[in-house]
């Protein structure tokens, strides 16, 4: 059952998004995601200036002068939100949780994809696919997506990215659009992404927030992993180990890149520090700038 508190807070995102998408992010969005195909759309008349390669000779020869066949984009797209849902998502020091970015990211892409006629589904992962919301069109279906995304409640604390490949692999026959939502806290998911970069269009939403980067001078420190429960007593006040803690994660994050461009997946970097719409539109125009020079 949904609470008041929890439609303000949809109602709220929802319409921030879709102030957002009315503004260049839509148009954005329409210009670097284009369509499957091209589809028949009829014969006409030939007119000067027109491709002669267009031309259908079969018409042209019945009826005695020049046909040719037009086509047109394919423009609809399926979108699908692989979100990881597991309890490393719900961490959060500046102004937002990472379940909070993903929630305003999501809203903002489901709103373009919808303004743009596409359809939208949602796969919801921990250690094994909790949610599962078939692509579908129109602003109803985008407010129940956003609204599962607030009230959804994990039901395991673990991460398991693989199995939400695996089912994705297995339920979207054509290609599609497929945003994966995750800090990427995980392994063994790579060669089941992969395999989905292969068949669809892929996409890795990192979320970051800047204590899983750099840690501050605070002395002894008690952390605990939320996904298993395990707690750790370390010293921040020692220098050697804020300065090993952020080797460590800026080499993770390089080989992440390193196997992204490897295997042709695009990652849109987000952080709970805010500014998504600027972070979206930035990938965007850096997505459409690489796709010219290709």
């Amino acid at each position: 059952m949904l609470t008041r508190e929890v439609m303000r807070q949809v109602r709220r995102l929802q319409l921030r998004a879709r102030r957002a998408v009315e503004d260049p992010l839509g148009g954005a969005y329409r210009s670097v995601f284009k369509g499957t195909g091209i589809a028949f759309e009829e014969v006409r008349e030939y007119q000067p200036g027109d491709e002669i390669r267009s031309i259908d000779w079969n018409v042209t020869a019945r009826m005695g002068h020049p046909f040719i066949k037009r086509y047109v984009e394919e423009r609809e797209l399926t979108v699908i939100l692989l979100v990881d849902a597991s309890a490393s998502m719900s961490f959060g020091t500046v102004q937002q949780s990472k379940r909070d970015v993903v929630a305003e990211l999501a809203a903002l892409l489901s709103l373009c994809a919808v303004s743009n006629n596409d359809k939208v589904g949602l796969i919801l992962v921990t250690r094994a696919v909790e949610r599962y919301v078939p692509p579908r069109k129109g602003p109803r279906h985008i407010l129940r997506l956003i609204r599962d995304l607030f009230v959804h409640k994990p039901s395991d604390p673990a991460t398991n990215l693989q199995a939400g490949f695996d089912f994705l692999n297995k339920v979207l026959h054509r290609r599609a659009l497929v945003f994966v939502f995750s800090d990427f806290l995980d392994a063994g998911y790579e060669r089941a992404m992969q395999r989905t970069a292969r068949r669809h269009d892929v996409i890795a939403v990192t979320i970051r927030d800047p204590r899983e980067v750099e840690f501050p001078d605070v002395g002894l420190l008690e952390i605990q992993d939320a996904e298993t429960g395990r707690c750790e007593l370390i010293d921040t006040g020692h220098a050697d180990f804020r300065r090993a803690f952020q080797t460590q994660e800026a080499q993770r994050q390089a080989e992440f890149q390193q196997w992204t461009r490897a295997h042709k997946i695009d990652v849109l970097a987000a952080s709970t520090q805010g500014r998504h719409l600027d972070e979206l539109m930035r990938f965007f125009q850096q997505r459409e700038r690489r796709l010219r020079r290709t």
